[in-house]
Formats: C-alpha cells, structure tokens, sequence
C-alpha cells in the first residue's frame, strides 16, 4: 500500500482506503450518545423563542431544545429566553411580550402521549415582528422516533424563516475507534441516536453514502488487504465490489447511483477507476505514474474531484467524469488533501497542511478564494451537508478526536463529544424522503 507521506493526523491513505472486517448485521441502537457545544456568534443570527412544549416534562425527549439546539448550531438562529411561559401550538401568544424580549420568531407545541404508548407532536409558528401564523405540523410517532420528529420540526422552521431547506433530519456516518475495536456508526444530523452498522476489530475507514441516503460504500480489511463494499443501511446487506490484486480503495458515489468511482492499483501505481455499483469491470480514468486517489463527484455527476502529486507534492485536481486531461484546482499551500464538493456547486472544502498543523479550508470555485476555518491543528475528512450551508468534519481536541460541524465562514463551530473512542471518517448523508 502506497502512501504520498506520512502525516501525524490524516495518513492519506490509512485514513481514507482502510476499512474493517466487519460483523454485517442491521442497526442496532447504541449507548454512545453525543452532547452538542455550539460556540462562536454569527453577524446575522435571527433571535427565535422556543417555548417549552406543553407535556415535555413527561416525554423522554425534550422537543423544545432538540429544536433549539438544532437551529443555533446552524449558526442562522440565536435562542431567546422563554422560561416561565406556558404556551402550546393551539392558543395565540402575546406577541408584544416576546417583542419586548427580542424575539422575532417563537415556536410552540406540545407533546402528548396516546392510549397505544405513541406520541402526538405539534407546533406552531409565529411571525412575531409582522404577527403572522406561519402555520405549524403534527406527527404521531412512536418513542424512539421523537427525535427525529423535533429535528423535523426545525426543518419547517429553518425553511419558514431563511428559504433554505434544512438538514436537521440527516443523517451522518462516522468511524469510532475504541481500544482495538472499530465501529462505524449511523446518527442523527447532530451525533445523537447513534446506531451501529458495522463493528470490527480491523481499521474501518472511508464510509461514504449513496445519492439516496439507502446505503453507504466502505472498504474493509478483513481480507489483509484493502476490499470495497456496498452495504444496504436498513438490511444490513453488503455486497462485494472491488477485491481486484492490490489496494481497492476510496470509493465515491456517482449521483445516479450506479457507479463508483475508486483508486485501485491492481495494474501498478493508484489510479482512479470508475465501477458499476453493484459490482463488474472496471474502467481506468487516469494514466500517470502518480498516485491519484480521494475521488468525489460533482452534484451533476459530469465532474471528478481528486487528489494527485503529479505536481510532486499532494494538490487537488479535477476533470471530467469520462476521464481527460487534469486541470489543478488547489495552489494556495503545498500539501493539499480529502476534497469535498458542495451540492450547489459553490465550494471545495478540503485539509491543507500548514506548518505541519492540518487545518480545514474552503474554497469559492468561481473566485479561487480560500478561507481557513480552524484554529486547531488535526483536522480532516471534511464533508458538506447536503442543503451546502455546513461542514463536518474530525479533528483532536482536549487530547481526543472529536466531531465538529462549522459554517462556511467558520464563526459558528458544533462539538459532537463522544464518550467512548475516538472518532473519525465523518461523512454527511443526503436529504431524506419524508
């Protein structure tokens, strides 16, 4: 197995062409539960009013600041103090009361449990500067759905109020690493919910999700050697893709779903590949005497993203999704990994090495202009939410490896803190069908 060089966070192949020998089974709820820290002000925060739920306290999640959480580590929203108000989605506030706190938005609900030991959610929202209903929804879910009934209940107002959709319903995958066991993980947007896909006491590295959220492309190491897998999430089903001489790695969704693209070496050197998804020949893209590796698709499919040091050292390049000539993209820094492509088609986040820190940048790719977003100094794997508003991405903070989602401009940054391994590989899944 080749590597371009070593780096003390982000090998750029261990971390992203290994993955385990895995136990397939379908999810399976976990214990390893995440708590939120948002830090940073944004310069443009809307202040909205989350009222307690009527009913929460007797419901085992508290929806009101599920909410609420959800819309701050958006950076769009910045909570208002609702304590001693007793409101729910059927009686009209006192707007003038929540002008007077500041409020320009204010949701309230209620939550009630039915005969058949489910849940009936509700909400409204209101318009407290122009004194608007903004309508409101109800869900009738069971317990271990409530959840994802509140993170729904932030999308409607995320989308009510800044005409963007949200993504608070995603999901993400992520590896953990406990002692000298591997898991990789399906959670909620914000690390909660956590559920296990795969374990393994081998490495799993590189999980990336498929166009319509259904299944996740990995490669496991249960043969000794780099193999690519594509496991169904909901099943637990895999099925063999690449197992050709060599290394077999970095797979990468094509929109439609019914390609991968992958670096193989199996006619000597990495070169990048395209596959059909459910396995046959492949097609060779690339023809250097480089390493090219860390494909990723544009949101139309026409374009690969990949990295090389053709150039003699790691940069990111792209072309098209046929094959071609390479065009470079990335010239700011002389060590530049792990590319990721907004679903708008705006940006390129990836890792570039600075004075031996690993920081996560992104790029404006009508302008060229880079921004750094991070002050610390292991960061990688960068992955955008699928409405491009947020990046994921792994990082080591207090001596661990942690979660942290930031805003394109890097004022508001989320940490999702394990409490068990360290954590690493996130990838960010597409909108779901509701």
């Amino acid at each position: 197995m080749q590597e371009i060089s070593p780096t003390p966070s982000s090998s750029f192949f261990v971390r992203r062409t290994l993955i385990a020998a895995l136990a397939v089974s379908p999810l399976a709820p976990a214990f390893a539960q995440f708590r939120v820290e948002v830090s940073g002000v944004g310069l443009t925060q809307l202040p909205i009013a989350l009222a307690p739920f009527r009913g929460e306290d007797a419901s085992p999640q508290k929806i009101s600041a599920i909410v609420q959480a959800d819309l701050e580590r958006s950076g769009q929203f910045r909570g208002v103090d609702a304590s001693g108000q007793s409101l729910d989605e059927s009686s009209r506030p006192d707007l003038s009361l929540w002008r007077q706190r500041t409020a320009d938005s204010l949701v309230a609900g209620s939550v009630t449990r039915l005969a058949d030991g489910r849940f009936d959610v509700k909400f409204r929202l209101w318009d407290v500067v122009r004194g608007q209903d903004l309508g409101g929804q109800s869900y009738t879910v069971p317990q271990g759905d409530l959840r994802l009934a509140a993170h729904r209940i932030a999308d409607y107002v995320y989308e009510k109020l800044t005409g963007e959709k949200g993504i608070f319903s995603t999901r993400i995958a992520y590896v953990t690493k406990g002692g000298s066991r591997y898991t990789l993980w399906v959670a909620d947007a914000d690390g909660e919910n956590a559920q296990a896909a795969l374990a393994s006491p081998e490495p799993i590295i590189s999980p990336v999700w498929s166009a319509n959220g259904s299944q996740l492309a990995y490669v496991s190491f249960e043969s000794r050697k780099p193999v690519v897998y594509v496991h169904t999430v909901a099943s637990g089903q895999r099925r063999l893709v690449a197992n050709f001489k060599g290394s077999n790695s970095a797979p990468a969704w094509a929109p439609d779903g019914n390609t991968l693209a992958v670096t193989l070496s199996r006619d000597g050197g990495s070169q990048l590949y395209t596959i059909p998804s459910g396995g046959g020949e492949p097609r060779r893209l690339t023809q250097s005497n480089s390493i090219d590796t860390e494909p990723v698709y544009s949101a139309d499919g026409g374009t690969i993203y990949f990295v090389s040091d053709r150039g003699g050292a790691p940069q990111i390049y792209k072309m098209s999704a046929s094959g071609g000539n390479p065009t470079r993209v990335t010239f700011s820094g002389t060590y530049n990994i792990s590319p990721s492509i907004s679903a708008d088609g705006r940006w390129l986040a990836y890792i570039s090495r600075v004075g031996g820190a690993f920081k996560l940048h992104v790029m404006e790719l009508a302008t060229g202009n880079v921004t750094a977003l991070t002050d610390t100094t292991a960061d990688e794997n960068p992955s955008f939410a699928p409405n491009s508003k947020l990046i994921v991405y792994a990082t080591r903070l207090g001596g661990r490896e942690a979660l942290m989602t930031t805003t394109l401009d890097g004022k508001i940054k989320a940490r999702l803190a394990g409490q068990a391994g360290d954590i690493r590989e996130p990838d960010w899944g597409p909108f779901q069908k509701q």
